[in-house]
């Protein structure tokens, strides 16, 4: 009665021990070379490790679509290579550039049959290779295959997959240091001269990223009128002015903008007297200096917008008379708002 019980103890144990052994899964290599396929093979080889179970690498099967467990190919080639190998379980990632599902085939002993399960990942999910290997492991515990693990007595390791290798940025298209800007300034004095429109081009070449040499011409645009009461004079102005702009640098959306130049001004009279008096037209030139403070806005690396306020004075500045009398005066000083576009090629 004795022998009888040390040997049911004897044969209890090797049945534990028998058990506790940890199963062996199979992973397919995967037909794909993609970086996301490769990451998704190596997250469940660590998942696998991570519960104590035996990790092999496998070939994949000589067959025209492996996923066909119906086959008689299929269904041959795997039970042999479970029965060769001790294999109990195989599992292969599907997936062309990106990894979209795992298919796990279980290779139950008795009665000996083989079982199939797809894991499908939803379109866009986040962290594919790592959801799909957990929900693997769930597919593998839910299986007999649970009742071969061992309970864990070390905790999990956590595996850290390879990181893809950035990629090289393009080097950057150099900028020129030429700027060009052309818009529209409204030209007026305090002294009796009337608004006028004129266009004004700008050429800019940056000497340093915060500071600009620049050539302004303006000109050619509408010419207010004077009246008097003896007759009237139409008033055109052009200007040429060579300076410095100061700005922050170009890496800022909306900056402070200053600017001093120095450069000539034309101011050509027409007179259109009454019927009693003589009409004349007169030119004249003088040096004209040129400050101004505004606000610049970059759309982007290349193109910005300029809003300015220019004050200039002129020496000599021009008097306009009519008659015997001073009616305006231009250049003493004058005002100007400016609105530009630009862009650096």
């Amino acid at each position: 009665m004795k022998r009888l019980k040390w040997l049911c103890v004897v044969l209890c144990a090797l049945f534990w021990v028998g058990r506790a052994e940890a199963a062996t899964v199979a992973l397919l290599r995967p037909a794909s070379d993609a970086p996301g396929v490769k990451e998704a093979l190596f997250r469940l080889q660590g998942e696998l490790l991570a519960v104590n179970l035996a990790v092999a690498i496998t070939n994949r099967p000589p067959l025209r679509d492996v996923r066909d467990t119906t086959s008689p190919e299929a269904r041959e080639w795997f039970e042999r290579t479970a029965s060769e190998r001790s294999i109990d379980a195989f599992i292969d990632v599907l997936g062309e550039s990106e990894p979209v599902a795992v298919d796990v085939w279980i290779c139950e002993r008795s009665p000996a049959r083989l079982r199939a399960s797809r894991v499908t990942l939803e379109p866009n999910a986040e962290n594919a290779a790592t959801t799909l290997a957990l929900r693997t492991i769930e597919v593998l515990r839910s299986s007999f295959l649970v009742l071969d693990w061992p309970a864990k007595s070390e905790p999990r390791a956590t595996v850290s997959a390879p990181q893809p290798a950035p990629k090289p940025s393009l080097p950057r298209e150099p900028i020129s240091p030429l700027e060009l800007e052309a818009g529209a300034a409204v030209l007026t004095t305090f002294n009796g001269v009337g608004p006028a429109l004129l266009p004004i081009v700008r050429f800019g070449w940056a000497l340093r990223p915060w500071l600009a040499l620049q050539a302004t011409v303006a000109g050619f645009g509408s010419q207010p009128r004077v009246d008097a009461a003896d007759g009237s004079v139409e008033v055109a102005q052009q200007f040429g002015l060579l300076g410095l702009c100061v700005c922050a640098a170009s890496g800022a959306r909306i900056s402070p903008v200053f600017s001093f130049s120095v450069g000539a001004l034309h101011t050509a009279l027409a007179g259109h007297p009454s019927a009693l008096n003589l009409g004349h037209e007169q030119d004249s030139w003088a040096l004209v200096f040129d400050g101004s403070v505004g606000v610049r806005l970059r759309w982007s690396e290349r193109f910005y917008s300029t809003v300015a306020t220019h004050a200039q004075l002129a020496e000599p500045y021009t008097a306009i008379h009519v008659v015997d009398t001073v009616v305006a005066k231009t250049g003493h000083p004058s005002l100007m708002l400016a609105l530009t576009l630009g862009a650096r090629p």
